[in-house]
């Protein structure tokens, strides 16, 4: 999995996950040749990775014991964790088409990784019982139909879209969109607590916390749920109800484009040609989680927007691990964290292979981009909740 040795690393995830199906257990190599996969060798496996186009390398059992005696040493930076099962994957999308694609939905299509998707309703019926790992599609949980009104409100999809949430929160017996949405957050909080594995990115990121902060508090302005907003509700936030932030600044008008202070946005002084961050190194023998979520073939990955493109560093909490951040603009980029005997991550950004991407661009072929680290990353989250985990040290 390392640069020079694999000509898809995209679709190596989904071989992978192909194993797993199949009952058999892999290993991933951590800080191996990029985090490279010791699969079991048959020629059932060999001739599906030639027919997915993914390079693979058949050693001797006398070569993989060599290899992991040396991953073993404690002078090595390395691990092998053992991957059991194949996680079941929920990716939680409306029903009707949108006007921007995901990213996650995009790379698990493309490297064969099977996932279902859910929506509100299954959630307040706790559907997510039923799955390992949980992806949060582009997303707004306060109620304010993603702050495109200034822009969008007189687009025919931004319509339809405030007139079928509008539908979907009555018949689950709610009044306001904004409350049946933070029902839901609060049930997704729940599954994490309770030991499931959550993902998500650009917007989905902030106003989940956002959402779940204003618990019993009227954030949204008349032009969103049809009355007025609480008087000084930005003092009625509760950061200790959120799962990575703290100390934010709401966004009060309907008119920006931004929730809060959390997103860095508009605060980034950084042009596209230099815009990357980088990957923190973590020890894969004491902390294997986050050394398994960083595993590339590069610490340098290419920055992307979004309408959450990163995270204020100040206003994230302190229990909470950076994995890849721009030190000179002082964002994160990639975070995660643990929640009762859960994990989640959050990445900002839309799309790793398309800079700005903007509500109506077509999505992105990812036969353009076979070996993306910025796509790797999401990939390495969904592989996650099939390692046999460690307790982590840090």
């Amino acid at each position: 999995m390392d640069s020079e040795g694999q000509g898809n690393h995209l679709k190596a995830y989904g071989i992978t996950y192909w194993t797993l199906e199949k009952q058999l257990k892999v290993k991933w190599l951590l800080n191996y040749k990029g985090g490279s996969f010791l699969l079991p060798d048959s020629e059932e496996i060999q001739r599906e990775c030639q027919i997915r186009g993914v390079t693979f390398e058949v050693i001797s059992n006398s070569k993989a014991e060599e290899i992991l005696e040396m991953i073993a040493s404690p002078s090595q930076n390395m691990e092998a964790v053992v991957l059991e099962k194949a996680p079941k994957i929920a990716v939680y999308t409306p029903k009707g088409l949108q006007p921007w694609d995901d990213a996650v939905t995009m790379v698990l299509t493309y490297a064969e990784i099977p996932y279902e998707t859910i929506y509100d309703e299954e959630v307040l019926n706790d559907a997510l019982l039923l799955y390992d790992w949980l992806h949060l599609h582009h997303e707004d949980f306060t109620g304010q139909y993603g702050k495109f009104y200034r822009a969008y409100r007189s687009a025919s999809w931004y319509i339809q879209e405030k007139k079928d949430a509008e539908a979907l929160a009555t018949s689950l017996g709610y009044s306001k969109v904004s409350e049946e949405k933070l029902a839901v957050a609060k049930k997704i909080r729940e599954y994490v607590i309770g030991g499931g594995f959550m993902f998500a990115m650009c917007s989905a990121t902030d106003s989940f916390d956002i959402a779940l902060s204003a618990d019993g508090i009227d954030i949204c302005e008349p032009m969103f749920d049809g009355d007025g907003s609480d008087a000084g509700y930005q003092n009625k936030i509760d950061y200790s109800k959120t799962m990575a932030f703290k100390d934010y600044l709401l966004e009060t008008s309907p008119n920006v484009y931004e929730f809060s202070s959390i997103d860095m946005t508009r605060k980034r002084r950084i042009p596209k040609i230099t815009d990357y961050f980088t990957l923190m190194e973590f020890s894969a023998k004491w902390d294997p989680i986050p050394a398994m979520l960083n595993q590339n073939h590069t610490a340098l990955v290419k920055g992307f927007m979004g309408q959450t493109t990163s995270f204020t560093r100040e206003e994230i909490k302190s229990n909470v691990l950076v994995l890849g951040e721009n030190k000179t603009n002082g964002e994160a980029k990639y975070i995660h964290g643990i929640k009762g005997k859960g994990f989640f991550t959050f990445y900002g950004g839309h799309d790793p292979e398309d800079y700005t991407h903007k509500v109506g661009d077509p999505k992105t072929e990812l036969d353009l981009h076979p070996t993306s680290p910025g796509y790797r990353l999401i990939l390495n989250n969904v592989l996650f909740p099939a390692a046999k985990k460690k307790k982590q040290k840090t």
